[in-house]
């Protein structure tokens, strides 16, 4: 129902996440190809400061970056945060036909030079009502802690969060009121994962 609206929002956000702001204007034919030649020179800049600064985890974010800039998935993608390639801006589109459709969810996802051997620090920006995420915004998810594998790349996780949304564990709650609604009172929980996709439209952090 939103997805052409989701594809709007999309191709802007590209070109907003890597400035670190969001733009809620409409989007225009230009719009995107200007996201794509500003993501572009991104990536050649840090290319460039890759070779002089090259460590293995700057080189595999890098190889991240890549892959989302030419193929991203549908629904997410990512960006570093101006020129810092271990802080990424990153947004979640809710999935088609559930609770979650229609809303844009902002993350910020912070890497250490150990990745990809230790997983990011991944945080929701935008407010959430959900039984594996913290007041904080912080997630728990089994592929951020101990089921962590340095196969899992940017996209994997974004992947995996965006899956989470609609397939919650309620046996290690991490929101005690949305895991009880999710379990008792699905139409309640559903009513309140609507109100939240309406305040990703406008609010722009937790702290709004």
């Amino acid at each position: 129902m939103y997805f052409a609206q989701i594809k709007l929002k999309f191709s802007l956000f590209k070109l907003t996440i890597a400035k670190g702001t969001l733009i809620t204007a409409a989007d225009s034919p230009s719009s995107n190809s200007n996201a794509v030649h500003y993501l572009s020179k991104l990536y050649c800049r840090f290319g460039s400061q890759a070779v002089m600064m090259s460590t293995p985890a700057r080189k595999r974010l890098m190889r991240d970056f890549k892959r989302l800039l030419h193929d991203p998935p549908e629904g997410i993608n990512g960006a570093p945060y101006d020129i810092n390639i271990m802080l990424w801006n990153a947004v979640i589109f809710g999935p088609d036909d559930t609770p979650w459709d229609g809303g844009t969810f902002k993350l910020t996802l912070q890497f250490t030079e150990h990745y990809p051997n230790r997983p990011p620090k991944v945080y929701f920006m935008s407010r959430m009502f959900h039984p594996n995420i913290y007041a904080d915004g912080s997630i728990s998810l089994d592929i951020l802690q101990n089921e962590w594998r340095p196969i899992y790349d940017v996209a994997s996780i974004l992947i995996s969060i965006q899956s989470l949304l609609c397939d919650p564990s309620t046996n290690s709650a991490a929101n005690a009121e949305a895991a009880r609604l999710f379990s008792e009172n699905k139409c309640e929980y559903n009513r309140k994962v609507r109100e939240i996709v309406e305040q990703s439209w406008t609010a722009d952090c937790l702290c709004c």
